[in-house]
Protein backbone atom coordinates (compact mmCIF):
# COMPACT_ATOMS: atom_id res chain seq x y z
CA UNK A 1 0.00 0.00 0.00
CA UNK A 2 2.82 2.73 0.80
CA UNK A 3 4.62 1.33 -2.26
CA UNK A 4 1.18 1.95 -4.57
CA UNK A 5 0.82 5.81 -3.08
CA UNK A 6 4.60 6.67 -3.10
CA UNK A 7 4.23 5.29 -7.15
CA UNK A 8 1.37 7.50 -7.30
CA UNK A 9 2.67 10.80 -6.09
CA UNK A 10 6.08 10.33 -7.85
CA UNK A 11 3.92 10.07 -11.33
CA UNK A 12 1.80 13.30 -9.88
CA UNK A 13 4.74 14.95 -9.59
CA UNK A 14 6.12 13.78 -12.99
CA UNK A 15 3.15 15.27 -14.72
CA UNK A 16 3.19 18.93 -13.06
CA UNK A 17 7.01 18.80 -14.09
CA UNK A 18 5.88 17.99 -17.62
CA UNK A 19 3.49 20.93 -17.83
CA UNK A 20 6.49 23.12 -18.76
CA UNK A 21 6.58 21.17 -21.94
CA UNK A 22 3.78 23.83 -22.69
CA UNK A 23 5.67 26.81 -22.29
CA UNK A 24 8.02 25.66 -25.16
CA UNK A 25 8.81 27.02 -28.48
CA UNK A 26 6.44 24.63 -30.69
CA UNK A 27 8.25 22.48 -33.37
CA UNK A 28 8.80 23.62 -36.97
CA UNK A 29 7.72 20.41 -39.22
CA UNK A 30 9.83 19.45 -42.11
CA UNK A 31 8.80 17.53 -45.38
CA UNK A 32 12.54 16.07 -45.47
CA UNK A 33 10.89 12.12 -45.53
CA UNK A 34 11.46 11.74 -41.72
CA UNK A 35 8.32 11.06 -39.91
CA UNK A 36 8.55 10.81 -36.25
CA UNK A 37 5.46 8.80 -35.50
CA UNK A 38 3.46 7.40 -32.36
CA UNK A 39 0.36 6.20 -30.91
CA UNK A 40 -0.88 8.32 -28.11
CA UNK A 41 -4.14 8.85 -26.37
CA UNK A 42 -5.14 11.40 -23.57
CA UNK A 43 -3.00 10.09 -20.27
CA UNK A 44 -0.15 10.60 -22.13
CA UNK A 45 -0.25 13.70 -23.59
CA UNK A 46 2.35 15.96 -21.84
CA UNK A 47 5.09 12.83 -21.67
CA UNK A 48 4.48 12.59 -25.61
CA UNK A 49 5.14 16.25 -25.86
CA UNK A 50 8.09 15.91 -23.90
CA UNK A 51 9.68 12.88 -25.68
CA UNK A 52 9.13 14.13 -29.45
CA UNK A 53 10.15 17.62 -28.89
CA UNK A 54 13.37 16.11 -27.39
CA UNK A 55 13.80 14.10 -30.00
CA UNK A 56 13.17 16.35 -33.04
CA UNK A 57 15.30 19.41 -31.37
CA UNK A 58 18.31 16.44 -31.06
CA UNK A 59 17.71 15.46 -34.80
CA UNK A 60 16.19 18.59 -36.36
CA UNK A 61 14.15 17.20 -38.80
CA UNK A 62 11.13 15.55 -39.80
CA UNK A 63 7.77 15.56 -39.79
CA UNK A 64 5.22 14.10 -37.30
CA UNK A 65 2.33 12.11 -37.14
CA UNK A 66 0.23 10.08 -34.78
CA UNK A 67 -2.17 7.28 -34.13
CA UNK A 68 -4.94 8.22 -32.05
CA UNK A 69 -5.84 5.19 -29.82
CA UNK A 70 -9.62 6.91 -29.48
CA UNK A 71 -8.71 8.71 -26.16
CA UNK A 72 -7.89 12.27 -27.19
CA UNK A 73 -9.89 15.10 -26.65
CA UNK A 74 -10.95 18.17 -28.77
CA UNK A 75 -8.33 20.33 -26.72
CA UNK A 76 -5.81 17.64 -26.99
CA UNK A 77 -5.88 17.69 -31.10
CA UNK A 78 -5.38 21.49 -30.57
CA UNK A 79 -2.43 21.37 -28.23
CA UNK A 80 -1.01 18.76 -30.47
CA UNK A 81 -1.98 20.99 -33.59
CA UNK A 82 -0.60 24.31 -31.92
CA UNK A 83 2.95 22.45 -30.26
CA UNK A 84 3.71 19.78 -33.58
CA UNK A 85 3.12 21.87 -36.55
CA UNK A 86 -0.57 20.48 -36.76
CA UNK A 87 0.64 17.07 -37.02
CA UNK A 88 -1.13 14.22 -39.25
CA UNK A 89 -3.51 12.60 -36.67
CA UNK A 90 -5.05 9.22 -37.91
CA UNK A 91 -7.78 7.00 -35.65
CA UNK A 92 -6.98 3.62 -34.62
CA UNK A 93 -10.21 2.62 -35.54
CA UNK A 94 -9.51 3.01 -39.56
CA UNK A 95 -6.43 0.44 -39.05
CA UNK A 96 -7.25 -2.53 -40.44
CA UNK A 97 -5.19 -5.38 -39.30
CA UNK A 98 -5.62 -8.06 -42.03
CA UNK A 99 -3.86 -11.58 -41.18
CA UNK A 100 -2.04 -9.69 -37.61
CA UNK A 101 -3.90 -9.54 -34.50
CA UNK A 102 -5.77 -6.67 -33.76
CA UNK A 103 -5.01 -4.53 -30.07
CA UNK A 104 -1.32 -4.74 -28.58
CA UNK A 105 0.32 -1.76 -30.59
CA UNK A 106 -0.16 -4.15 -33.85
CA UNK A 107 -2.54 -1.13 -35.85
CA UNK A 108 0.69 0.64 -34.83
CA UNK A 109 3.18 -0.98 -36.10
CA UNK A 110 1.03 -1.39 -39.66
CA UNK A 111 0.11 2.27 -39.68
CA UNK A 112 4.42 3.23 -39.45
CA UNK A 113 5.31 0.10 -42.45
CA UNK A 114 2.22 2.16 -44.92
CA UNK A 115 3.45 5.42 -43.75
CA UNK A 116 7.16 3.98 -44.82
CA UNK A 117 6.30 3.11 -48.60
CA UNK A 118 7.20 6.77 -48.66
CA UNK A 119 8.98 7.83 -46.03
CA UNK A 120 11.47 6.85 -43.36
CA UNK A 121 9.54 6.62 -39.91
CA UNK A 122 10.79 7.04 -36.37
CA UNK A 123 8.67 4.90 -34.08
CA UNK A 124 8.58 6.85 -30.92
CA UNK A 125 7.28 6.03 -27.32
CA UNK A 126 5.81 8.24 -25.35
CA UNK A 127 7.38 7.54 -22.09
CA UNK A 128 11.05 8.21 -23.97
CA UNK A 129 13.55 11.23 -23.38
CA UNK A 130 16.09 11.85 -25.77
CA UNK A 131 18.96 13.84 -23.56
CA UNK A 132 21.61 14.51 -26.11
CA UNK A 133 22.91 14.00 -30.09
CA UNK A 134 22.17 10.64 -31.36
CA UNK A 135 24.79 10.07 -34.29
CA UNK A 136 24.27 6.21 -34.53
CA UNK A 137 20.26 7.81 -35.53
CA UNK A 138 21.57 10.03 -38.07
CA UNK A 139 23.62 7.63 -39.68
CA UNK A 140 20.49 5.31 -40.10
CA UNK A 141 18.20 7.48 -42.00
CA UNK A 142 20.69 8.82 -43.75
CA UNK A 143 21.46 5.11 -44.89
CA UNK A 144 18.11 4.05 -45.02
CA UNK A 145 18.78 1.34 -42.65
CA UNK A 146 16.78 0.33 -40.02
CA UNK A 147 17.90 0.44 -36.37
CA UNK A 148 16.34 -0.54 -32.77
CA UNK A 149 16.98 0.51 -29.13
CA UNK A 150 18.03 -2.76 -27.53
CA UNK A 151 16.13 -4.46 -24.96
CA UNK A 152 19.13 -5.02 -22.52
CA UNK A 153 23.22 -5.09 -22.18
CA UNK A 154 22.92 -8.99 -23.68
CA UNK A 155 21.52 -7.82 -26.97
CA UNK A 156 23.79 -5.41 -27.18
CA UNK A 157 26.91 -8.22 -26.98
CA UNK A 158 24.90 -10.62 -29.46
CA UNK A 159 23.92 -8.23 -31.90
CA UNK A 160 21.83 -9.56 -34.67
CA UNK A 161 21.33 -13.61 -35.20
CA UNK A 162 20.45 -15.89 -37.25
CA UNK A 163 17.78 -18.34 -35.53
CA UNK A 164 19.84 -21.01 -34.81
CA UNK A 165 22.38 -18.72 -34.12
CA UNK A 166 19.55 -16.90 -31.66
CA UNK A 167 18.53 -20.39 -29.62
CA UNK A 168 22.49 -21.47 -29.42
CA UNK A 169 22.98 -18.37 -27.63
CA UNK A 170 20.12 -17.70 -25.83
CA UNK A 171 18.95 -21.63 -25.45
CA UNK A 172 21.72 -23.22 -25.39
CA UNK A 173 20.32 -26.72 -24.15
CA UNK A 174 17.09 -26.40 -25.93
CA UNK A 175 14.15 -24.20 -24.91
CA UNK A 176 11.82 -26.35 -23.07
CA UNK A 177 9.57 -23.90 -23.14
CA UNK A 178 5.72 -24.95 -24.29
CA UNK A 179 5.29 -22.77 -27.05
CA UNK A 180 1.37 -22.54 -26.23
CA UNK A 181 1.73 -22.77 -21.93
CA UNK A 182 1.47 -19.56 -19.83
CA UNK A 183 5.13 -17.90 -20.78
CA UNK A 184 5.32 -14.64 -22.08
CA UNK A 185 4.91 -14.43 -25.62
CA UNK A 186 8.12 -13.08 -26.20
CA UNK A 187 9.35 -15.99 -24.09
CA UNK A 188 7.51 -18.53 -26.30
CA UNK A 189 8.51 -17.42 -29.53
CA UNK A 190 11.76 -16.98 -29.06
CA UNK A 191 12.19 -20.15 -27.21
CA UNK A 192 10.88 -21.73 -29.84
CA UNK A 193 12.74 -20.01 -33.27
CA UNK A 194 13.62 -23.76 -34.29
CA UNK A 195 10.24 -24.84 -35.18
CA UNK A 196 9.92 -21.26 -37.36
CA UNK A 197 9.63 -21.62 -41.07
CA UNK A 198 13.07 -22.23 -42.46
CA UNK A 199 14.86 -20.62 -39.43
CA UNK A 200 18.55 -20.35 -40.49
CA UNK A 201 17.21 -17.96 -44.16
CA UNK A 202 16.18 -15.37 -40.85
CA UNK A 203 17.40 -13.00 -38.52
CA UNK A 204 16.12 -11.46 -34.92
CA UNK A 205 17.83 -9.26 -32.71
CA UNK A 206 16.74 -8.77 -29.18
CA UNK A 207 15.25 -4.99 -29.26
CA UNK A 208 12.62 -2.93 -28.19
CA UNK A 209 9.69 -1.30 -30.05
CA UNK A 210 9.94 1.92 -28.01
CA UNK A 211 12.45 3.42 -30.07
CA UNK A 212 13.27 1.85 -33.81
CA UNK A 213 13.81 3.17 -37.14
CA UNK A 214 11.90 1.84 -40.43
CA UNK A 215 13.77 2.66 -43.76
CA UNK A 216 11.92 3.79 -46.46
CA UNK A 217 10.71 1.16 -48.89
CA UNK A 218 11.61 -1.32 -46.33
CA UNK A 219 9.48 -4.69 -45.38
CA UNK A 220 5.98 -3.45 -45.98
CA UNK A 221 2.60 -5.72 -44.36
CA UNK A 222 3.45 -7.56 -46.24
CA UNK A 223 5.99 -8.63 -44.52
CA UNK A 224 4.31 -7.86 -41.24
CA UNK A 225 1.28 -10.42 -42.24
CA UNK A 226 3.44 -13.15 -43.52
CA UNK A 227 5.09 -13.22 -40.25
CA UNK A 228 2.85 -12.93 -38.37
CA UNK A 229 0.93 -16.07 -39.85
CA UNK A 230 4.19 -18.31 -39.34
CA UNK A 231 4.80 -17.45 -35.50
CA UNK A 232 1.17 -17.93 -34.77
CA UNK A 233 1.93 -21.54 -36.03
CA UNK A 234 4.67 -21.75 -33.93
CA UNK A 235 2.77 -20.61 -30.73
CA UNK A 236 -0.49 -20.97 -31.58
CA UNK A 237 -3.06 -18.47 -32.61
CA UNK A 238 -4.27 -17.75 -29.08
CA UNK A 239 -1.28 -17.28 -27.88
CA UNK A 240 -0.26 -15.01 -30.50
CA UNK A 241 -2.55 -12.86 -30.18
CA UNK A 242 -1.30 -11.70 -26.41
CA UNK A 243 0.33 -8.30 -25.72
CA UNK A 244 4.07 -8.55 -26.92
CA UNK A 245 3.85 -10.02 -29.75
CA UNK A 246 4.19 -6.99 -31.81
CA UNK A 247 7.52 -5.96 -30.35
CA UNK A 248 8.54 -9.39 -31.40
CA UNK A 249 7.32 -8.54 -35.16
CA UNK A 250 9.12 -5.10 -35.12
CA UNK A 251 12.60 -6.35 -33.65
CA UNK A 252 12.04 -9.65 -36.57
CA UNK A 253 11.81 -7.27 -39.15
CA UNK A 254 14.54 -4.50 -37.93
CA UNK A 255 17.03 -7.66 -38.34
CA UNK A 256 15.99 -8.94 -41.83
CA UNK A 257 16.26 -5.33 -42.75
CA UNK A 258 19.56 -4.27 -44.72
CA UNK A 259 22.01 -3.38 -42.44
CA UNK A 260 20.10 -2.64 -39.41
CA UNK A 261 21.81 -0.57 -36.68
CA UNK A 262 21.78 -1.28 -33.42
CA UNK A 263 22.08 1.80 -30.36
CA UNK A 264 24.60 1.45 -28.06
CA UNK A 265 23.18 0.06 -25.12
CA UNK A 266 25.78 2.01 -22.64
CA UNK A 267 24.01 5.64 -24.46
CA UNK A 268 20.50 4.36 -25.50
CA UNK A 269 18.89 2.23 -22.30
CA UNK A 270 16.02 1.28 -21.14
CA UNK A 271 15.00 2.01 -17.38
CA UNK A 272 15.58 -0.38 -14.46
CA UNK A 273 15.67 1.37 -11.54
CA UNK A 274 19.45 1.54 -11.75
CA UNK A 275 21.08 4.78 -11.91
CA UNK A 276 21.65 5.78 -16.19
CA UNK A 277 24.82 6.83 -16.95
CA UNK A 278 25.63 10.51 -16.69
CA UNK A 279 25.98 10.73 -20.49
CA UNK A 280 23.08 9.01 -21.41
CA UNK A 281 21.58 9.97 -24.32
CA UNK A 282 18.55 8.65 -24.68
CA UNK A 283 16.14 6.87 -22.17
CA UNK A 284 13.33 4.76 -22.24
CA UNK A 285 11.08 4.70 -18.87
CA UNK A 286 9.91 1.47 -19.09
CA UNK A 287 6.40 0.94 -17.44
CA UNK A 288 7.48 -1.88 -14.60
CA UNK A 289 9.90 0.84 -12.88
CA UNK A 290 8.63 4.01 -14.26
CA UNK A 291 7.65 5.60 -11.11
CA UNK A 292 9.88 3.57 -8.50
CA UNK A 293 11.98 6.38 -8.13
CA UNK A 294 12.18 9.88 -9.12
CA UNK A 295 14.63 9.63 -12.27
CA UNK A 296 11.42 10.03 -14.58
CA UNK A 297 11.07 13.64 -13.12
CA UNK A 298 14.59 14.62 -12.94
CA UNK A 299 15.17 13.69 -16.33
CA UNK A 300 12.28 15.00 -17.53
CA UNK A 301 12.88 18.74 -16.41
CA UNK A 302 16.14 18.02 -17.71
CA UNK A 303 14.44 17.39 -21.13
CA UNK A 304 12.38 20.61 -21.43
CA UNK A 305 15.26 23.18 -20.02
CA UNK A 306 17.43 21.84 -23.09
CA UNK A 307 14.19 22.96 -25.64
CA UNK A 308 14.69 26.46 -23.56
Amino acid sequence: MIDRVARTLRELAHLRAARSVLRTTPIVPRADGVVIFSMIGHAVLLPYLVAVKSLHARLGRGRIAILDDGTLTPKDRRVLAHHLGDPEILAIADVATGACPTGGCWERLLTLLDLARQDYVIQLDSDTLTLSALPEVEAAIAGNRPFTLLGDPTADANGVLSLPEFMAAYHPQGSGIDPSGPAHIQSSIEGNWDRFPDAAAWRYVRGSAGFAGFPRGGAGRDAAEAFSAAAAEVVGAQKWRRWGSEQVASNFLVANGAHPVLLPYARHLNYWNEAPPADAAFLHFVGTHRYSTGEYRRRTIEAIASLG
